[in-house]
This record gives C-alpha cells, sequence and structure tokens, in this order.
C-alpha cells in the first residue's frame, strides 16, 4: 500500500520532512529516506545487525513497515547478489542513521537509491530505540510514513492510518508467491525430487536444497495436491510466506494430502505454522513478533541451543509439555524460543513430517540451523530404503 515519487538525488538527500504515525496516535518526525510519498503496513521492528538487503527482499515482509534495531544502516550499499527475490517487499522502511556513503567493494548503488527506484517510502532520522521499545510494550500496529507533499496535519494522518487493513485475516500468499512453476537443478548428481510449495519462497532456500543434490521444482501457492505429485517427488516442502496463517486453507488442504500419502515432508517459517493447522491446531498472533538474525532457539531432540534467523508475526498453539494426539499420529514440539518458550518446530513421530518456525538457509544470518537441510535429506533418504525392502 503504498504511493511514492522518486524525484533526484539532490532531492532525496535534502532535508524532507517526513512524519511516521502509529495507530495509537504515536507519531515520530523525521527525514525521507528512499521514495518521497506515503505508505501503509504493520510496523515491526527487525534486530538484526547485518543483512538488511536479504531482509527487504524476503517476501514474507509484504505489507509490513520494517524499522531497524541498528542505528547505522546502509553502510555496504546494494549489490546484485544478495537479494532473496526480483524486488523489494517491505511496504515502508524506517530507520536512525542512514549511511552518507556506502563502503563496500561488492556495492553498486546507495541503499537510499534503490529504495527511491523501487518506489519504497522511508523515514530516517528518528529515535528508533523509543519506537522499537513502544512496539515491544504496545504490540506491532499499523503505521503510516508520509512524506513531502503527503504530509498534512496530524489528525487526517491518522484517520489514514486507521482506514488501513490489519494484518489480522491477510491472505498474502498468493501475491507474492511465482505464478509458474519453475525448476532448481541439483548441484552435482541428482539424489533427489523435491516439491516446494512457494508461499513467499527465498531464492537461498531451494539454492540450499541444491546444494544437497535435491532437484526442486517450485510450485506456485495455488498448486493442488495432484500438481505437487505430478512431479514425481521424494520429498515435499513448504516454505515461509507472509500473512495471517488462519486464512490459508488451501495450503492447509494440500499438506494434509501430503501427510496422508506419508511423503517426507518439511516446513519452514509459515510452512510450519500450516503443519500446525493441518494436524488441527490453531495459531494466534504474537504480540510483537520474532525478526532478526539473532533469535536463541532450543532444538529439544537435541538438546542444543541454536542462534537463529526469525520473521513471523504469528506462532502455532501447541502443547510443549507432553506429545499430542493428532489425525496424522503423535506430534511433539522440537523447537522452543529462549526468549519467550513460543513453539519454533514440530515433528511427527508416526510419520515423516517435521517443520521449524524460523529460516534455516541463513540468508542473512547464522549457519546454526543448516543441519535441517540435512536432515530433511536423510528422511527421504530413509523412506526410500525403505521402500525398497518392501
Amino acid at each position: 500500500m503504498t504511493t511514492s515519487s522518486q524525484g533526484t538525488a539532490s532531492q532525496r538527500h535534502r532535508a524532507v520532512p517526513a512524519v511516521l504515525v502509529l495507530e495509537d496516535g504515536r507519531i515520530f518526525r523525521g527525514r525521507a529516506y528512499g521514495a518521497v510519498g506515503e505508505t501503509f503496513g504493520e510496523a515491526v521492528f527487525s534486530t538484526g545487525m547485518t543483512g538488511y538487503q536479504e531482509t527487504l527482499t524476503d517476501p514474507s515482509y509484504h505489507r509490513q513497515v520494517v524499522v531497524m534495531t541498528a542505528p547505522h544502516v546502509g553502510n555496504t550499499g546494494v549489490n546484485d547478489e544478495d537479494p532473496e527475490s526480483k524486488r523489494i517487499w517491505v511496504s515502508g522502511y524506517v530507520v536512525r542513521d542512514p549511511a552518507r556513503r556506502p563502503s563496500n567493494w561488492r556495492a553498486r548503488r546507495t541503499l537510499d537509491e534503490e529504495l527511491a527506484a523501487q518506489g519504497v517510502v522511508g523515514i530516517s532520522g528518528i529515535d528508533t530505540r523509543a519506537l522499537t521499545r513502544h512496539l515491544r510494550e504496545r504490540g506491532a500496529m499499523r503505521v503510516g510514513v508520509f512524506s513531502g507533499e503527503a504530509v498534512q496535519d496530524d489528525a487526517t494522518l491518522l484517520a489514514r492510518v486507521l482506514e488501513s487493513p490489519r494484518m489480522e485475516g491477510a491472505d498474502l500468499s498468493a501475491e507474492v508467491a511465482t505464478e509458474e512453476a519453475y525448476v532448481v537443478p541439483a548441484i552435482g548428481d541428482k539424489k533427489f525430487t523435491v516439491a516446494a510449495v512457494d508461499l513467499g519462497i527465498k531464492g537461498m532456500t531451494p539454492h540450499r536444497m541444491a546444494e544437497r543434490g535435491i532437484e526442486v521444482h517450485v510450485l506456485p501457492a495455488t498448486a493442488t495436491v495432484e500438481d505437487v505429485y505430478a512431479v514425481g517427488p521424494d520429498g515435499v516442502f513448504f516454505s515461509n510466506g507472509p500473512g495471517d496463517p488462519a486464512t490459508a486453507d488451501h495450503a492447509v488442504s494440500v499438506m494434509r494430502g501430503v501427510l496422508e500419502r506419508g511423503t517426507p515432508l518439511f516446513g519452514i517459517c509459515f510452512g510450519n505454522q500450516i503443519l500446525g493447522r493441518a494436524l488441527g491446531f490453531g495459531t494466534y498472533k504474537l504480540k510483537y513478533g520474532h525478526r532478526g538474525i539473532n533469535q536463541p532457539v532450543q532444538d529439544r531432540t537435541t538438546g542444543k541451543v541454536e542462534v537463529t534467523a526469525h520473521n513471523h508475526g504469528f506462532a502455532v498453539d501447541a502443547p510443549t509439555d507432553r506429545v499430542s494426539d493428532t489425525p496424522f499420529g503423535r506430534v511433539e514440539v522440537s523447537h522452543v524460543c529462549l526468549n519467550d518458550n513460543v513453539v519454533e518446530g514440530l515433528q511427527l513421530l508416526d510419520k515423516p513430517a517435521f517443520s521449524v518456525q524460523y529460516h534455516p538457509e541463513a540468508a542473512a544470518g547464522p549457519h546454526d540451523a543448516a543441519y535441517l537441510f540435512d536432515r530433511f535429506t536423510s528422511l527421504m533418504s530413509t523412506v526410500l530404503m525403505e521402500g525398497q525392502r518392501a
């Protein structure tokens, strides 16, 4: 929900006034950053100290205005290697102290120029620490960013924000997913074929599977169970994505079809929430969510604590203190966030299926969770060997 006018570089770097208005009436005033105009979305904060390019191009951030908690942003500019998709998906961007000039050998242009070229309205020069504390106390909420001629009196701007849609009830996966199926070939010898349902997939995810000899068939969010099995998959993957999982009835139906057939299944982020729903659990909206590349999670199957990359505002409502019975057999919570005990992973005990709520592809982020792709590969190997013996 963005309208903007790019303007010239000299115009963008002058002190063009900008205003950020939260739905509870809190107002921050600063300077325009990126495109000049207006935008609306859900205000969320990301705690990553780096990786802003991957954050901006992550489809899971569709219709969100991202507040960076790190004060200095844009230091390494923008390159052509790190985007996770073909465009920036955030609806707005909030930084405290943008870099005056980038300093990195891979930089091709400044972050300000990239935001302006893609029509992303932002604001700089505000107290992002105060804004983050406000969101932690009051929760994620609707927000508007206005700059240049879009700035009006405070009451009018607040009314505009209150007219914008909420994230609850938003069905967004089809808006960010591929419209046509495509294939990411295996690197080296092909070992497996995986059907990946694109709910907002990041480019690094199929690459991580390809590194392990997997040929990945990326399918649209509208793919049916028949579409999934038309590629002859050894495993099925459900990706990350934006929106409220309570609206994803189609994806839940497809996942139940996969569970019924007993095909090895792996889901991340939105895919974890879809698995939760497919098993009969509910989902709920977190107060302010988990976003960043420094979230501590414990793998309860090993006891290991991992530093992980997150981007989710919803979570699965499943009991963490016991094994649960579901229509597809027993399931346990395999991972939990050590900050707030939120469910961060599910594992079926009677079928070859598991999921995590975070991003193991490490783009951007730590590599602690890369083993999950190996776990998926091992699961497919085990099922294939059992099938051969049978």
